[in-house]
């Protein structure tokens, strides 16, 4: 995804860095220690203070985290795991990668996250795991989403990759399962650049994912010693102290963000032929990404006109998400097809995120909402 602009343009994105990661950036250059410094660990600590767990490693993507966790907990051919098509597709991509078979169950019509009351029903003896999604910072109900794994014996992975200081019911996300994984692509709530984190109470998941994270090398041994089958996931220095900075400013980040939000939800609150995702009870909402829906009487193929327009207009909008059981691969692949999951294909048929950052103004956001009512 492209964030650049042209003058007069209104962005989709932008990062939210100081010169503070800038001159943090600039130490690190100015140090021996570009990668496997003393930066990764005091990252990894921050974060894992963030989130309340036990462990934190980082990784080079978000993507990378998942693929971790899932090989970390041994899940394989023949294992099938519960999850979202509503998502980003690496959620459902970690799943394959080891050969196993993502099974996807529809999703809350109010809050967009995996529906629990739809998940016994899609479990089979070959399930292993269930691996839900804090789509656009909203924590789903993850105390039955629990409790129907301790019932039938399955891990839960909780994707916050979208939900950095997100929390419902006093919990942060990414500590509600036995693995949480974040992303800190530019356009989260945390950037590194690109990077990734997994956060456990679970010490051998934890031990397992920085095995694999570094070329599948153990803890103590030599440099050209490999005791498991790894990748180059590592994070560099460099990046990990872009992670410091934004960690600590992350009460910053997220209050600009949900600035910005309110500008949006007074304009909008109003307009019917709109609607949002709702926020669950006791829950904070971390600010990934404005997303409008339309109502469900415009047809399919208005939303894509709507976006065309926007675009038109110089105002940087995508429509967030397309279903991942509509993407071709699997389609082909799993014999997934359209109609499968009416409520996720609904929502995700009329969904439009508007320009969200922590720079927008009220003169930027006002001419967003003028915009988007002319094409509605």
């Amino acid at each position: 995804m492209s964030h650049s602009t042209r003058p007069g343009e209104i962005a989709l994105a932008r990062p939210d860095i100081t010169d503070q990661e800038i001159e943090a950036v600039v130490a690190v250059l100015r140090s021996p220690n570009l990668s496997l410094g003393p930066k990764v660990p005091e990252f990894e600590e921050d974060f894992a203070r963030l989130c309340g767990t036990e462990h934190a490693v980082a990784c080079n993507s978000g993507t990378s985290a998942l693929h971790m966790v899932v090989r970390a907990m041994g899940l394989g051919p023949g294992d099938e795991v519960i999850t979202t098509p509503f998502s980003f597709v690496a959620s459902a991509n970690c799943i394959l990668f080891e050969r196993a078979k993502p099974v996807f169950v529809d999703m809350d019509p109010q809050y967009w996250c995996l529906d629990p009351a739809r998940i016994e029903a899609a479990i089979t003896p070959a399930t292993k795991a269930i691996l839900t999604v804090d789509v656009f910072g909203i924590i789903p109900d993850m105390d039955a989403i629990r409790a129907i794994a301790r019932r039938h014996n399955l891990r839960v992975i909780e994707d916050s990759c979208e939900a950095a200081g997100a929390t419902r019911g006093g919990a942060v996300a990414g500590s509600l399962g036995d693995a949480g994984v974040f992303g800190f692509y530019p356009n989260k709530q945390i950037t590194t650049g690109e990077g990734g984190m997994v956060v456990t109470d679970d010490a051998e998941i934890a031990a397992l994912c920085r095995s694999i994270r570094n070329q599948g090398r153990a803890a103590t041994a030599g440099w050209l010693a490999h005791e498991r089958l790894g990748y180059n996931f590592r994070l560099a220095d460099i990046n990990c102290a872009i992670g410091v900075v934004q960690v600590a400013r992350l009460p910053e980040i997220l209050a600009a963000r949900a600035r910005v939000a309110a500008l949006y939800d007074a304009r909008l609150k109003d307009e019917p032929r709109l609607t949002q995702q709702a926020t669950p009870p006791g829950s904070t909402k971390s600010w990934f990404v404005y997303v409008v829906k339309l109502a469900d009487d415009y047809p399919v193929g208005a939303r894509d006109e709507i976006m065309a327009g926007l675009r038109a207009a110089g105002i940087g909008c995508n429509n967030y998400f397309s279903p991942i059981h509509l993407q071709p691969f699997y389609q082909a692949d799993l014999g997934c097809r359209a109609g499968d999951f009416p409520i996720c294909e609904t929502v995700a048929n009329r969904t439009i995120a508007l320009p969200f950052h922590a720079f927008l103004t009220e003169q930027d956001v006002d001419r967003v909402v003028r915009t988007l009512r002319s094409l509605l």
